[in-house]
């Protein structure tokens, strides 16, 4: 296994014993604690640990060499782990938008719904530490390991965060602002899910877009066709095309060059075109040139 992979896998487990602990620990206050929006947020959690074991399994699938089958590597399993885990987070927006709907309603319509205590209050403040540390965690190890799914992995611990940050405003403002107040409990998870379906939207757009092909954004092909043209020997290059694969880049490229340097020369130009991008983008980076003749 590679080291980071191993470091992936460290990253996700501590998110995973976290989860496990907050979803145990959050059904029981919540259903002790009388507490509709803590019982939400516990399935919330449990989404968290669900998507911390897409991307155990994904990463392992995504780290393994190129293959006869995938010659460009296995790079888009961590995409599509990416996209699983927004569509994830978008499906537990939805969930709890339309649970906690369905108590306001009831509440609207004079049902007087149960006084939350202070074992919700206490667990959902917990767990907004704990999801708050874990995201800032994850994130910080995420870039550091340049990995998508590690990064929208750390989103969906913030999302819980947040999530349990309107649940304490539910709960809190349930309990001392009187009987009719206690409708806050599940307006507050009404709103907390339109802001976790946000999230989803904004983690599964740029994964499908990698899956479509897209083209790298603006600022990085900017910066690919800079460092081609300081190249030294570079008269000038057209068909430039980009996409991602997993972390790494793939380019493909049309470098013009002196028609009467030797094949060697034109080589060690490519080489060093190579060499510059791959010193940005990463050792994995997937690069074609392709040699031409400059005619002015």
């Amino acid at each position: 296994m590679k080291e980071r992979e191993k470091q992936i896998y460290r990253v996700t487990i501590v998110g995973t014993i976290v989860n496990a602990l907050l979803i145990v620990v959050k059904f029981i206050a919540g259903v002790f604690g009388k507490s509709s929006a803590l019982i939400a947020d516990a399935v919330h959690s449990l989404t968290d640990f669900i998507t911390d074991v897409v991307v155990l399994i994904f990463v392992h699938i995504a780290g393994k060499p190129r293959d006869t089958d995938h010659g460009y590597g296995h790079g888009k399993y961590e995409t599509l782990a990416t996209m699983i885990i927004g569509v994830f987070l978008a499906a537990a927006g939805i969930g709890l938008f339309f649970n906690g709907l369905k108590l306001v309603i009831s509440s609207l319509k004079g049902e007087i719904l149960p006084e939350p205590n202070w074992i919700a209050l206490s667990v959902a403040l917990v767990s907004i530490f704990a999801k708050e540390i874990l995201y800032r965690y994850t994130l910080r190890e995420g870039k550091k390991l340049n990995s998508d799914a590690v990064i929208a992995n750390a989103w969906h611990h913030r999302s819980d965060a947040i999530s349990s940050l309107g649940t304490v405003v539910g709960i809190a403002g349930a309990m001392f602002l009187g009987e009719k107040w206690r409708i806050l409990d599940p307006l507050a998870a009404v709103v907390v899910s339109i802001f976790i379906v946000k999230a989803g939207y904004d983690i599964i757009k740029p994964a499908i877009n990698e899956l479509l092909e897209s083209s790298l954004p603006k600022d990085q092909t900017s910066e690919i066709e800079k460092i081609i043209r300081d190249v030294d020997g570079v008269k000038d290059f057209h068909n430039l095309r980009t996409r991602k694969i997993g972390n790494a880049i793939a380019l493909d490229v049309h470098v013009k060059m002196d028609g009467n340097l030797t094949l060697f020369a034109a080589h060690d130009i490519a080489s060093e075109i190579e060499q510059q991008l791959r010193k940005r983008f990463g050792k994995e980076s997937m690069i074609n040139i392709h040699m031409e003749p400059y005619r002015g």
